[in-house]
């Protein structure tokens, strides 16, 4: 009983001291000190039901997070007008939390301002006044722009979740949604030690990243790994303005952890903070997450073109836009790494680090960035007490 509540402090000091860490990471660990798999699981159940950490699947892998361990009771919000679902929702969330709720859109501003809830989960669908309007107002006053707005709808997303993320939203999901992922975005929101929690940087980070590139190595051709961007984000950014892109951004990394935690299961994502997204995975799954976020990239630029300014624009007249060069053509490459290549530059950040390659740690970002780009991208995303920001060069 001694050891078990040792290895339980331990893992405790470990989460806590790295902020998040990996399922894998915690496995390694436990089969390093002799510790079975099933005592791991009942450690982790046991940490998670304490709510001294919480969990999230991101980027195809299950993260565990740290959760501040202050008595602060967060109040939360849920506008919904169906009863059940609200209902769903309360329940799901659970307890630790003030949970309110509200049927009629038209009743949410008049409740928040009063109330000031640090967190609303919104339907987009509501009676008198939709959720999307309701975000707009939340996100664009002073006094409540703080306030964390995950929006939930069976609306088809393809619009609308670009609209949300426009309008500030923290986070967009699906119905029918899993009610896990509305219990973690909520606890890990609200709850997480340390900076906020976004969801487009709490992505895997370099460490995680650092292993897949070892592993891509030394499997064999199958396992591929690559890097996702979205061509000329930087000179739509110098047209249209950083915050635009950021949105564009965003949109893209909630596609791929939505269609990897529906659809393809087992594909990896990270992100670099040049605006690269890592891709790694078994080719064909990689490719089926490549196919399926173009084409619902390709399914939102119209209303990324109409909310740039052009309103009449339908999918017909988009090329000849695009030809016109009155805006630039994002699309959505993904660049697969050439093993060789990747092994040649992994051998020379060896050598100048002074490491052997079983004693690698993990790269820097400007490592990683070494690894996988050929050119020097003009995009960084900064992170200052403000929040998140992209910064763009003057090239181009």
């Amino acid at each position: 009983m001694s050891g078990e509540h040792d290895f339980t402090n331990d893992l405790l000091f470990i989460i806590n001291e790295r902020q998040q860490v990996t399922y894998n990471d915690l496995s390694e660990i436990a089969f390093s000190r002799g510790i079975p798999e099933n005592e791991l699981k009942d450690v982790i159940l046991q940490l998670e039901t304490s709510k001294r950490i919480a969990s999230r699947n991101s980027g195809g892998i299950m993260t565990y997070y740290i959760l501040d361990e202050g008595t602060q009771i967060n109040k939360v919000l849920i506008v919904e007008d169906d009863k059940s679902i609200s209902k769903l929702m309360a329940i799901t969330i659970g307890k630790g939390f003030n949970v309110s709720q509200i049927y009629d859109g038209g009743e949410a501003m008049s409740f928040i301002r009063a109330n000031k809830p640090d967190l609303v989960v919104l339907d987009l669908m509501l009676p008198n006044k939709n959720g999307l309007d309701i975000c707009q107002t939340i996100k664009s006053d002073p006094e409540l722009s703080n306030t964390i707005v995950i929006l939930v709808s069976a609306m088809d997303p393809t619009s609308n979740r670009f609209k949300g993320i426009e309008y500030g939203a923290d986070y967009y999901v699906r119905k029918p949604f899993d009610p896990g992922e509305i219990r973690a975005l909520v606890t890990i929101f609200l709850r997480k030690k340390g900076k906020r929690f976004d969801a487009l940087i709490d992505l895997p980070d370099e460490e995680r990243i650092s292993k897949e590139i070892e592993r891509s190595i030394k499997e064999n051709g199958e396992y591929v790994i690559g890097t996702l961007t979205i061509d000329n984000l930087g000179v739509y950014a110098r047209r249209f303005g950083n915050q635009s892109a950021m949105v564009i951004l965003r949109l893209v990394s909630q596609l791929l952890q939505d269609i990897i935690r529906t659809k393809t299961k087992v594909a990896f994502v990270g992100f670099l903070n040049n605006t690269e997204f890592v891709i790694a995975g078994m080719k064909e799954n990689v490719d089926n997450l490549i196919k399926e976020v173009k084409g619902e990239f390709d399914a939102v630029m119209p209303f990324i073109l109409q909310d740039a300014g052009f309103k009449s624009i339908n999918m017909s007249d988009i090329e000849s836009l695009f030809e016109s060069k009155e805006i630039p053509k994002l699309s959505i490459k993904f660049a697969e790494s050439e093993k060789e290549k990747l092994k040649e530059r992994r051998d020379a950040i060896l050598k100048d680090k002074g490491v052997p390659a079983n004693n690698l740690g993990s790269y820097t970002y400007e490592e990683l960035e070494k690894l996988f780009s050929d050119q020097n991208l003009d995009i960084k995303i900064t992170r200052d007490p403000s929040g998140v920001r992209l910064q763009v060069g003057r090239k181009g």
